[in-house]
């Protein structure tokens, strides 16, 4: 039960008896914060210079005379919210009077107000996306000390369910919902890519042109670097596999299966599904051999993988022009694929990245891009700070309860801004050992 008095702005809360005393609480501690983690944030982000770079991306529509909160200040203030759980624009109503957020993204007064953060989305338009993609692919870069002997780019597309009428919205069979189908683009954990589309479309559109570019500016810093395209069947387009072909950029490439490739395989097939009857054991098969499809000039390396067990057959098919045993190529390589999927859902899920109910589309896109730069903040985070801990490999959400919403009483004064941290704090020496790697050279 309990009993709040508006007047005071107080809340008391009864929790019941402990032996004699009565057990309760009160929303007045005064300047307290749940999310002192996110000085680590603030640490992450000013040591790669993420949202600095970020807020140059956007034009800033308003008067320099009666600006109170900058870009980068709520570039901050949104993207440090995401991370730390916070995907509504209406919490930074509370979140904008506390100190360890105000102290994190660099003020000492209270921070952008939800309307003013609302405004923000509106000023997005297709330059802002494309700035800001630049952003991300430098800051990739950026991440190599030296320069890489391979890169495996990842291209996955997925869906983003919509519940209103948001510009861009239409119907798609597979997912049987209204969406945007996103693209997305990695090397190993890192993004590059989170580009937002309509979903009247191929889920391969766009693909082609995002990676030249990619291949084009990858290759002005790394002009030796061996360049992989990976991608499911969705993506087996003659143009992508044109374009490797000429560019010198190697592929592997899910392929449909079709008549024609079942045909090729029918015997092996046969035989195994006999294998299984006889033995019982789930019969596996991984081979190659050369294909044309109708639409290509000529024939391509592909290499099946087979499989006959209790579910019947089972049968994929990969195109490539990479060399080495079709099963190193198969298991080793393209089966890695799905590790991007697992990246794509820490992006979406972890980090909001489907929280686009804005009415615009690239407003949208600018709500999706926010919750790339998080994703970078935390994988950034993950990278610099965390290596040799047991939280070096834990995804944001696991981040986020045991390193990033930590309880204290925070004091501010001419002198100092003071975190009163808890004593008992089980990731208490992981905490401070990021916070030493960050503020290292």
């Amino acid at each position: 039960m309990s009993n709040c008095t508006e007047e005071f702005g107080t809340c008391k809360i009864e929790f019941g008896r402990l032996g004699r005393r009565i057990v309760e609480g009160r929303f007045d501690g005064g300047s307290m914060t749940s999310d002192a983690g996110v000085m680590l944030l603030g640490s992450t982000d000013r040591k790669l210079g993420l949202l600095q770079a970020a807020a140059r991306c956007i034009a800033d529509p308003r008067s320099p005379l009666l600006i109170t909160h900058g870009v980068v200040d709520m570039l901050r203030q949104r993207v440090y919210g995401l991370a730390l759980g916070w995907e509504d624009l209406n919490d930074h109503g509370a979140l904008r009077q506390d100190v360890a957020m105000q102290t994190a993204v660099g003020v000492d007064r209270e921070v952008a107000s939800a309307p003013t953060l609302c405004r923000l989305e509106k000023w997005a338009n297709r330059a802002t996306a494309w700035r800001l993609h630049q952003v991300l692919v430098d800051q990739f870069i950026a991440s190599f000390k030296t320069a890489p002997e391979e890169l495996v780019l990842d291209f996955d597309a997925t869906d983003n369910p919509l519940y209103g009428q948001q510009e861009g919205r239409f119907f798609h069979g597979y997912y049987d919902s209204y969406c945007y189908l996103p693209l997305y683009v990695f090397c190993g954990q890192q993004l590059l890519c989170a580009y937002l589309r309509p979903s009247r479309i191929d889920g391969a559109k766009h693909a082609a042109a995002i990676l030249k570019l990619l291949v084009k500016r990858l290759r002005q810093v790394w002009p030796q670097v061996r360049i992989v395209f990976r991608g499911d069947s969705g993506f087996c387009r003659q143009r992508i596999i044109n374009y490797c072909e000429r560019a010198g950029v190697n592929y592997i490439i899910g392929l449909a299966r079709n008549p024609r490739l079942q045909s090729i395989t029918e015997f092996l097939e046969l035989a195994m599904k006999e294998g299984f009857v006889a033995t019982g054991a789930k019969q596996r098969e991984v081979g190659e051999f050369m294909y044309a499809a109708q639409s290509w000039s000529k024939e391509r390396r592909v290499i099946t993988r087979l499989e006959y067990g209790q579910q019947g057959n089972n049968p994929r098919y990969v195109v490539t022009n990479l060399t080495g045993q079709p099963q190193t190529l198969y298991d080793d390589l393209y089966c890695q694929r799905g590790e991007a999927e697992n990246r794509i859902k820490e992006a979406q899920v972890g980090l909001f990245a489907t929280r686009t109910s804005c009415q615009h589309f690239q407003s949208n896109q600018l709500r999706m891009l926010l919750a790339a730069l998080g994703y970078v903040l935390i994988e950034r985070l993950r990278a610099l700070a965390l290596q040799g801990t047991t939280l070096a490999k834990a995804q944001v959400d696991t981040l986020r309860i045991k390193l990033l919403k930590l309880a204290a009483v925070v004091t501010r004064n001419t002198r100092r801004i003071r975190l009163y941290l808890a004593s008992n704090w089980p990731s208490a020496d992981i905490f401070a050992h990021a916070m030493s790697q960050l503020r290292s050279p």
